[in-house]
């Protein structure tokens, strides 16, 4: 039983576990939504939370607090000025999980984690209406051979 052990030890050392964290961080609040393992995910969720709480305080203390656990100075500005202002009126679960399969090397469980009101960019928008107007395979468009096949003719002409 796992009475009083508490906390993601992910088999590293201490130090390796607080700097993954930190980079996990800092990847965070950067891109907003980043794609790890669920263990890694789950373990950073807290820490993420925490973060955000302080910067919604907005005094030095806390950005010293913030800046001792995301090393990034561009980062914690944007966390303080952008960050904290969407989640001005939510009192917690400022992040999400959602689930992505598992990783083709060695069949781990793969995670988003992500802001809540993490905006949508263009990206993702143009993401979807590609799966939703893509033609089934084999139909529609070249093939990537043909392309460079056509590709080398042109450019040999």
């Amino acid at each position: 039983m796992r009475h009083r052990n508490d906390g993601y030890k992910l088999g590293r050392l201490t130090q390796h576990r607080w700097a993954l964290f930190r980079n996990l961080l800092v990847a965070l609040f950067r891109h907003e939504r980043i794609m790890t393992t669920e263990a890694k995910a789950k373990a950073v969720r807290g820490l993420a939370d925490h973060m955000i709480t302080l910067a919604k305080r907005e005094n030095l203390h806390a950005r010293r607090q913030v800046l001792s656990m995301v090393p990034d100075t561009e980062v914690v500005g944007r966390l303080f000025d952008t960050i904290a202002a969407r989640f001005a009126d939510r009192h917690g679960g400022y992040t999400r999980i959602i689930k992505a399969g598992q990783r083709p090397g060695d069949g781990a469980p793969v995670v988003f984690l992500e802001l809540v009101d993490r905006p949508e960019t263009t990206t993702d928008k143009d993401k979807k209406d590609e799966k939703k107007e893509r033609a089934p395979k084999g139909e529609a468009g070249s093939t990537g051979r043909r392309r460079r096949r056509e590709k080398a003719a042109a450019a040999s002409a």
